[in-house]
């Protein structure tokens, strides 16, 4: 038996493999994958149906017309002779090419590039004396599907883009649907949604060339934030490594804004909700980012689906931070109506409430992931906004955007948003509409329909706006004083990240800067980071080339929050990907060793090899190939081992392969420069035998921070997965800062 069917390697097209010829005995269409699953079978208006989640799949042997008739050919049109013209009589090319010609509806204005997955949310119960909500009672299960995204690219761009991630959260909960909207970063660039049409115009490529594409180094940003200095908050965390994440799976997610809780007594809480991936906050390093967003532009979504398939089911824990409901809704000094401002952890701790497994991958991508629709408004009883001036006017965007993407208003009536708990709303018509209502009376109150649909009340589940006492106020457009302080948390950021995380965020604004045409709008932004940092200021402003200007503000120091550090703590490996280099001269069985030995981590062991198929022979100990010096490329790995001398490949030409380098190299140039980019992105490195003459052909110590030697598989592994429980070996470079 093959050594590769102990191992879970994910990337499987479809159920079943394919046959080398075309089939032709009529069969049912193939079953989804094992890691897929499909939207619940629920009716339009969220009833039961009994049905598996693939009822809705296409069915039947034979090929028909939308309406179901039989079709003996696809592949030409109905002429008038072989040589003739096209006949408009021919209904099947009209319906198969008008089909096709609507196939796309209108993308995201913004969060157009997502990802999504199908999972599972858990209750611990230990936000039931906070909150009457029923789906955070204790044990309590509820499906969800959650869609990652990047906010300024379109649905063509690339995953590892700098930009903030969308991370939203649809609960289906018996009491309703609950839409958890956030973001991986938990401030945001601006304080009242008026301005957002001005922060994602300016955000977006620009309106002549349309480009640049999914980037915030350009002139009209930095522009607009350098002068709207409320935007400073978020642009510090987005150029720090926040900005540009290993995994989806390795990403916080945060609500953003302040929300309020209710209990049974009727009591009130101010929360801010929080994601924590249990396998920690992990990044990519900004060179590591462009070659990915080169070599695999789907490098995350790719990454969230094998990890799915492979059986590593991402986790995270929701948590909130509780603070006492008000009147001037301020704690410590810090207003939770502010959506540029977080609360530190160290002063308000985030206490879990339940945990979220994502465990099956959609079905679809379009009748899925494209079609979900968020809205923050989506609520449950216990669950109510604030006068988050950001917040107020999503409640009103989200569904006005949905009913211009998704064709009207019936967009809840989609299978991938259809409520898992029973609905009676009284609403009618409509585009798309596609529930067959009965009664004579949709309206409240009537007779004729024996008064149904009836108001609840409080004891059957009633949802509850929480009263709330206004003061006696002007009407006027002005924010409260506490929203003009734009510059001391973003200190506070800063200097609570490690020398290394620092150098990186001098690095981010140096290059982003660095792209800007107007002199005039580097200095502007100079001026900002000078009431930051003066050593930030300072090292950026070297980097271009420019002096650094005194700060304008007297701006208050705080104490560093050492949450906000990404680094210095060990996490699960599980999920994590693995190269190994061998080739037929490699100890084959020191190989498969390290390939069950990772597998047995919950890693996944990709071979790396002159050629496809096996090192060795197929089902007699040989190993399977997954990666080619051809195809590999250093990003897809957190690690790599070198089992192997890496000795130049067959297709080591540059007639074949521009990487292959100059003829006469030792070992192969694509390893080698595999191994080199590894190396400068901090990543670990394992050895054994033969692979150390890649190494040294690859100029790397072999006394460096993070590569260490063994005599095989049983000694390495432990000490590479060591080593990627901490992500990277940060200190093999010390840091500038």
């Amino acid at each position: 038996m093959p050594e590769e069917s102990n191992i879970q390697i994910p990337g499987v097209p479809a159920s079943e493999p394919a046959s080398l010829e075309e089939p032709t005995t009529p069969r049912e269409p193939l079953p989804p994958k094992p890691d897929q699953q499909g939207p619940e079978a629920v009716s339009p208006t969220g009833s039961p149906t009994g049905a598996p989640a693939t009822a809705r799949a296409q069915s039947g042997q034979y090929l028909t017309t939308a309406q179901g008739l039989r079709l003996g050919d696809t592949d030409h049109s109905l002429k008038a002779g072989s040589r003739g013209p096209i006949l408009l009589q021919d209904h099947h090319l009209r319906e198969k090419i008008t089909h096709f010609d609507h196939e796309r509806i209108p993308e995201r204005v913004v969060h157009a590039r997502g990802a999504g997955a199908h999972g599972v949310f858990r209750s611990y119960g230990t936000a039931a004396n906070i909150t009457r909500a029923g789906f955070l009672a204790k044990d309590v299960e509820t499906p969800v599907f959650v869609r990652f995204s990047t906010v300024l690219g379109s649905r063509g761009s690339a995953d590892t883009v700098r930009d903030t991630r969308g991370f939203s959260t649809k609960f289906y909960t018996d009491e309703g649907t609950y839409d958890l909207v956030g973001n991986n970063i938990p401030v945001f660039f601006i304080q009242d949604g008026i301005k957002f049409p001005d922060i994602i115009h300016a955000g977006k490529p620009h309106p002549d060339r349309e480009i640049p594409q999914a980037q915030s180094a350009h002139d009209t940003f930095w522009d607009f934030v350098s002068l709207h200095t409320e935007a400073q908050a978020h642009t510090m965390w987005n150029m720090s490594d926040r900005g540009i994440p290993r995994s989806f799976r390795t990403m916080e997610g945060f609500g953003v804004h302040t929300f309020r809780f209710l209990n049974a007594e009727g009591k009130t809480t101010l929360v801010k909700l929080h994601w924590k991936p249990k396998q920690g906050v992990h990044s990519l390093v900004w060179e590591e980012a462009q070659i990915i967003n080169g070599m695999d532009p789907d490098f995350h979504r790719r990454d969230l689906a094998d990890s799915i398939e492979a059986g590593a089911f991402p986790e995270w824990e929701l948590g909130v931070q509780t603070f006492p409901d008000n009147e001037d809704q301020m704690f410590e000094g810090i207003s939770l109506l502010d959506p540029t401002k977080f609360v530190p952890e160290e002063l308000a701790p985030v206490q879990p409430i339940g945990i979220m497994t994502l465990n099956a991958n959609p079905t679809n991508y379009f009748a899925e992931t494209e079609q979900v629709a968020f809205h923050p408004g989506h609520l449950v009883p216990g669950i109510d906004v604030t006068n988050d001036p950001l917040l107020q006017v999503r409640l009103f965007s989200y569904l006005d955007t949905q009913i211009s993407r998704l064709g009207g208003p019936n967009f809840a009536q989609i299978p991938i948003n259809r409520p898992q708990a029973p609905v009676n709303d009284m609403l009618r018509d409509g585009m798309h509409q596609q529930a067959v209502h009965g009664g004579a009376a949709p309206y409240h109150p009537n007779s004729l329909d024996g008064g149904c649909p009836f108001l609840a009340g409080q004891d059957v589940g009633a949802f509850i706006d929480v009263p709330e006492e206004l003061a006696a106020s002007i009407k006027e457009r002005k924010n409260p004083a506490s929203f003009s302080d734009h510059y001391s948390q973003v200190r506070l950021f800063f200097r609570s990240l490690t020398p290394a995380e620092q150098d990186h965020v001098i690095q981010a604004y140096t290059f982003e800067l660095g792209k800007c045409y107007e002199k005039a709008i580097r200095e502007r932004q100079l001026l900002a980071l000078a009431n930051v940092d003066k050593d930030l200021c300072a090292a950026v402003a070297k980097g271009l080339g420019m002096p650094a200007p005194a700060a304008t503000e007297d701006v208050p120091d705080s104490e560093p929050s050492p949450a906000l550090s990404q680094l210095g703590k060990t996490w699960p490996v599980a999920g994590r990907v693995v190269g190994i280099v061998a080739d037929q001269g490699s100890d084959l069985a020191a190989v498969n060793a390290a390939r069950n030995a990772l597998n047995a981590q919950g890693m996944v062991p990709l071979v790396i090899a002159p050629a496809g198929g096996y090192l060795g022979q197929e089902g007699d100990g040989g190993v399977p190939v997954q990666r080619t010096y051809l195809t590999a490329r250093s990003t897809e790995f957190d690690a790599i081992i070198v089992a192997g001398a890496a000795t130049p490949a067959p297709d080591a030409t540059q007639g074949r392969d521009a990487k292959a380098g100059e003829p006469g190299a030792s070992a192969d140039p694509r390893v080698v420069l595999m191994l080199s980019e590894a190396f400068r992105h901090a990543k670990a490195l394992g050895v054994w035998g033969q692979g150390t003459a890649a190494l040294d052909a690859a100029g790397i110590p072999s006394g460096a921070a993070g590569v260490v030697s063994a005599d095989g598989a049983e000694e390495l592994v432990p000490q590479l997965a060591q080593l990627l429980a901490s992500h990277r070996v940060w200190e093999r470079f010390p840091a500038e800062g």
